[in-house]
C-alpha cells in the first residue's frame, strides 16, 4: 500500500507513541516514590521542586515529613500523589476528635483536590521511640483522623497509615519464623492492623539494610534490596493479617560516610537504589510475596546538608539541591519517556484516529 508523507508521519507518531510510552518504563510510574525532607540550606523553591519532578523524573509520589503548605500549594495540578506527615509530638493532641477535624480542616481540606493527597501519616517510627505516651496515642489518633476525614468525605481518597522501622519485628532469622516484638503485637499492632484492615490502607516499613551491613554482608544488602520484607508479611500473617497490603515507605543508601563505615560511596548508593527501582517494578517480588510489586518510597530527594549525626545522616540525596544528580540513579527520564509523558492520553486517541482516517481515506483513493 502506498503511504503518502502525511500518511508515513503519522503512522510513525504513533508507533513512536506507543513504543515510547509502554516499552521504556512499564509499569515504573505509580510504584516508585521519593521522600521530600527540607533540612537543607539552599532548596529550591517548592515550585520548582514539582515541575522537575514531573517533566524530568519518573517520581509519581511524594512523602512529605510534614504538611508544609507552600510545597502542597506547588504540587497542585501535578497529579503527583503525596503523602503528609503529622509529627510524633503532636499525636497525642490527636486523640481528641475535636483536635484531628481542625487538623484536617486546616491541612488537608485548602490543597485537595487540586493537590493529589493520598494519605496522612501518623508520626514516623513511632513504636520505636519507646514514648508511652506517643505509643499509646497513635492508634486513638488515626482512627480520629479517619473520621474527620469522613467527615469531609475524604475518607475515601485519603487513607491514614503510619510508618514503622525493622526494629518491630524480634526474630527475622529465617523470615518465615519473624514474629512482631511481644508487648507491641497484642496491644498495639493488632488494632493498627484491624484498622488498616477495615480502612484498606497500607502496612507501611522503612528497611535500611545499609544500617548494620558489614563488609561480609554489604553484597547481600546491595543486591537485595528486598531485606526485611518477608519477615514483616510473616509478623502479620502471624496475627492474620496477611491481606494488609505492604509498602515501604523509606529506603535508601548514602553516597558518602564516614571512614569507618562500610559501602558509604557513590557506586554502592547508586547500586542499592538502582537494585531496588528494577527489583519493585519488575513484579518478582520476595519468596514469600511473588509476583508483586511494592509502592517504594526513596530516601531522599536531595542531600540535606543541616542534618545532625554521622556524615552518612546528610548524603542519602538523589540530588544536589542545584537538582543535578548526585550519582547515575535512574530516577531521570529518558528523553524519549519526558516526551511520551507529555503526550496526552485524549491528543494520542485523536491522533490515533486521525491516523486511521488517514489511511482509510488513502485506501479508497480519494483525498
Amino acid at each position: 500500500m502506498h503511504h503518502s508523507p502525511s500518511t508515513s508521519y503519522l503512522v510513525m507518531l504513533i508507533s513512536f507513541f506507543l513504543a515510547s510510552k509502554f516499552l521504556l518504563f512499564p509499569g515504573v510510574e505509580g510504584t516508585i516514590g521519593v521522600n521530600y525532607g527540607t533540612v537543607a540550606s539552599n532548596l529550591p523553591p517548592p515550585a520548582q521542586v514539582a515541575h522537575f519532578l514531573v517533566e524530568s523524573t519518573i517520581i509519581s509520589r511524594v512523602r512529605l515529613f510534614d504538611a508544609d503548605s507552600n510545597i502542597l500549594k506547588a504540587f497542585a495540578h501535578t497529579g503527583i500523589a503525596i503523602s503528609v506527615t503529622v509529627p510524633n509530638d503532636e499525636i497525642p493532641r490527636l486523640t481528641k476528635l475535636n483536635f484531628a477535624q481542625q487538623w484536617v480542616e486546616n491541612n488537608i481540606q485548602p490543597y485537595t483536590p487540586n493537590t493529589n493527597i493520598v494519605r496522612i501519616l501518623v508520626g514516623n517510627e513511632v513504636l520505636s521511640t519507646a514514648n508511652k505516651l506517643l505509643i499509646g496515642s497513635v492508634v486513638p489518633a488515626m482512627q480520629n483522623l479517619h473520621s474527620a476525614l469522613f467527615e469531609a468525605s475524604l475518607d475515601r481518597r485519603i487513607q491514614v497509615s503510619t510508618p514503622h522501622s525493622l526494629g518491630i519485628i524480634s526474630n527475622s532469622s529465617p523470615p518465615s519464623t519473624a514474629m512482631f516484638r511481644q508487648g507491641y503485637d497484642t496491644y498495639v499492632l493488632k488494632p493498627l492492623l484491624s484498622f488498616l484492615r477495615a480502612t484498606n490502607s497500607p502496612f507501611m516499613v522503612n528497611p535500611y539494610p545499609f544500617f548494620g551491613c558489614s563488609l561480609d554482608t554489604l553484597d547481600f544488602a546491595l543486591f537485595r534490596p528486598n531485606a526485611g520484607l518477608d519477615s514483616v508479611f510473616s509478623a502479620m500473617k502471624f496475627l492474620g493479617f496477611d491481606d494488609v497490603e505492604i509498602v515501604i515507605a523509606e529506603t535508601g543508601w548514602p553516597s558518602m560516610g564516614d571512614s569507618t563505615q562500610v559501602g558509604v560511596d557513590a557506586k554502592s548508593a547508586a547500586e542499592y537504589n538502582g537494585n531496588l527501582i528494577r527489583h519493585v517494578i519488575s513484579g518478582a517480588g520476595t519468596p514469600l510475596m511473588p509476583n508483586r510489586t511494592f509502592e517504594t518510597y526513596i530516601f531522599a530527594l536531595f542531600n540535606e546538608d543541616l542534618k545532625e549525626g554521622p556524615t552518612c545522616e546528610r548524603n542519602f540525596g538523589l540530588f544536589h539541591t542545584n537538582m543535578t544528580p548526585v550519582y547515575d540513579n535512574w530516577i531521570l527520564r529518558r528523553m524519549t519517556a519526558a516526551a511520551a509523558a507529555n503526550f496526552h492520553p485524549v491528543t494520542c486517541l485523536l491522533v490515533i484516529t486521525i491516523g486511521f482516517l488517514v489511511l482509510a481515506i488513502n485506501h479508497h483513493g480519494e483525498i
